[in-house]
């Protein structure tokens, strides 16, 4: 590797930590001031905007955004809390089902915000630590992205294979099974074998003494919905259904729709305001109210984040192809995991599910020699995919540090270290039971 080269990576590497530096869109911006200083410092060309991922985002937060002003998100969250108050002994359960659910459905993990106080009061009613429901929890809010038929990583993940036979319902059938079943068999491992009894914490029992812990709620906090909760959260699910059900129709696989007019990715931003404007009309919702939803700044945070790191990513990538390809088919191949390693890091740093799918799987796919004719490659990605959700490592991540602030027992708590957090040992063995099963099932399911 020549000075040159050396000093590309620099920028890129420097870009990126500036960006978990500064945090949020932060991220984003640091990603665009690194295309600035490769293009026109280093001479690269620029790589390509992933506009694709971003309009889809950008249509998915317009739908759900109306959803949460007409109280969808509120009935749904509602639901939720009284599923887990209903059954408190299985919260260790039950707590990562709610939100992998709620995050399949939203296509997007800030929706476990809602569930983090319930998580803690129903956990310290039954003497249950609420780091350890509250920790599955939120790694399955973002594992949940790589599942989620709306989400954004989802979406781009399936446009980059679905041209070597991998349908959009396949990437699905694959994905879903197996990341819900790695949330469960890590809540299994964390409930048999770790503490869990929340009297035996001594953080816990100084608070307790200084008065610091509130009792237990009995009854639900939430305030009373609209009358258009039911109906939007209606509409949205049979928006969800028609999404699945046309990209099944026009895949190649079935092909029931020829020609295909509208192609799956316009299909989906399409239905998505489509959702959006009949939310709207039939629930009769203010639209100026939008723009302060919470789910809108989520949003327009992820687009600005893939914007600039997914465009920072493809410039470099673009520019050492020849290199990539060389060095990642004689690793990767030899050595299938240390694909799902490299997306775990890139993750860890890029925080972001959509960018980092943007940013390295098209890379990965041209250097493993990927082509319709030879498909080979194919189960090491697919298996791999739910790496990209290593956004626990670093304790800085927005639901990870609410589950901290919203746990008044103490028992969520980061240490002296940077990486000894309740969230890491389990995020860890979430994602690597995932690809393991990836690897079992993708091979079943692949034509």
């Amino acid at each position: 590797m020549d000075l040159y080269v050396g000093l590309q990576i620099i920028i890129v590497l420097v870009a990126i930590f500036l960006g978990v530096r500064l945090g949020g869109m932060g991220i984003g911006y640091a990603g665009g001031l690194g295309v600035v200083f490769l293009t026109l410092g280093m001479g690269m060309n620029p790589g390509q905007i992933p506009w694709d991922v971003i309009l889809i985002i950008m249509s998915a937060i317009a739908a759900i955004c109306a959803l949460q002003l007409a109280g969808g998100l509120g009935y749904l969250v509602g639901v939720a809390e009284r599923i887990l108050r209903s059954n408190p002994k299985h919260i260790n359960y039950l707590a990562p089902t709610v939100t992998y659910v709620l995050t399949l459905l939203a296509g997007t993990g800030h929706t476990a915000f809602s569930m983090i106080p319930v998580i803690v009061e129903v956990s310290k009613s039954e003497n249950i630590k609420p780091s350890v429901p509250l920790s599955i929890a939120v790694v399955a809010s973002q594992i949940g992205i790589t599942a989620s038929p709306v989400s954004a990583a989802v979406i781009a993940m399936s446009g980059f294979l679905e041209p070597y036979g991998v349908s959009y319902p396949m990437l699905l059938a694959i994905c879903i099974p197996t990341t819900y079943a790695a949330c469960m068999i890590t809540a299994f491992i964390m409930s048999t074998f770790l503490s869990t009894t929340l009297s035996d914490d001594p953080v816990y029992q100084e608070r307790l003494a200084h008065g610091y812990v509130m009792p237990p709620k009995s009854e639900s906090a939430y305030q009373e919905l609209p009358a258009t909760a039911k109906r939007s959260v209606l509409i949205f699910l049979i928006g969800i259904i028609a999404i699945v059900a046309y990209a099944t129709a026009i895949s190649n696989n079935l092909a029931w729709i020829h020609p295909v007019i509208l192609g799956r990715n316009d299909a989906i931003v399409g239905f998505m305001m489509a959702i959006a404007t009949a939310i709207t009309l039939f629930c009769h919702i203010d639209t100026a109210r939008l723009v302060e939803m919470s789910t809108f700044k989520s949003g327009l945070s992820a687009c600005v984040c893939v914007l600039g790191v997914a465009w920072l990513g493809d410039t470099f990538v673009k520019g050492h192809i020849p290199e990539i390809k060389t060095l990642a088919t004689q690793l990767v191949l030899a050595y299938p995991f240390l694909l799902a390693v490299a997306l775990f890091f890139a993750s860890m740093l890029l925080y972001s599910q959509a960018a980092t799918t943007q940013a390295l799987i098209p890379t990965v796919i041209l250097a493993m020699g990927i082509t319709a004719n030879d498909t080979s490659g194919l189960t090491i990605i697919i298996a791999s995919f739910s790496a990209v959700s290593a956004l626990f490592v670093l304790p800085t991540y927005p639901t990870l540090l609410g589950a901290v602030q919203m746990d008044d027992t103490g028992s969520t708590r980061i240490g002296k270290y940077i990486f000894n957090h309740p969230f890491f040992f389990p995020g860890v063995v979430t994602i690597v039971i995932a690809v393991a099963l990836g690897f079992v099932v993708a091979p079943m399911l692949l034509p």
